[in-house]
């Protein structure tokens, strides 16, 4: 802990890819338990949408389940990636609060790629409720 404080003190570059290094297990870890939870809520919304319409063109399948895997191991990339817009940021900006941009910084990144895989059975649970009130 103490290690972690100095290096959120230190502005310096290698200080930088430290501290921001240090949470990439963290992020990853959210990342899948956040797929598997959203493709969860993905199957409950299926279900729903099945049930109040049999009519509609809804499938899960185990081919439509490796295909959404993949895609989502895909977007993990994409969003590893996008992790370093952290430390770019940081160097970009160099505020003079370093803990406090870090901080800030990392969960708002965190936050907003835990809840984005929730967008699509989201999208799709208010979908099948607007088309069912036609």
């Amino acid at each position: 802990m103490a290690q972690d404080l100095a290096l959120a003190e230190d502005p310096n570059s290698w200080a930088t890819e430290k501290w921001w290094a240090s949470r990439r297990l963290r992020y990853n870890v959210a990342l899948v338990i956040a797929g598997f939870l959203a493709f969860v809520c993905y199957v409950i919304v299926v279900d729903w949408c099945i049930r109040i319409e049999p009519s509609g063109d809804f499938e899960i399948t185990l081919f439509t389940t490796a295909l959404q895997a993949v895609g989502y191991l895909f977007m993990m990339a994409i969003a590893n990636v996008c992790f370093y817009l952290g430390p770019l940021s940081e160097r970009i900006i160099r505020p003079t609060n370093a803990v406090v941009f870090r901080q800030t910084a990392f969960r708002l990144g965190f936050w907003f790629s835990v809840l984005l895989p929730f967008a699509i059975p989201t999208t799709l649970a208010i979908s099948c409720y607007l088309h069912t009130r036609k």
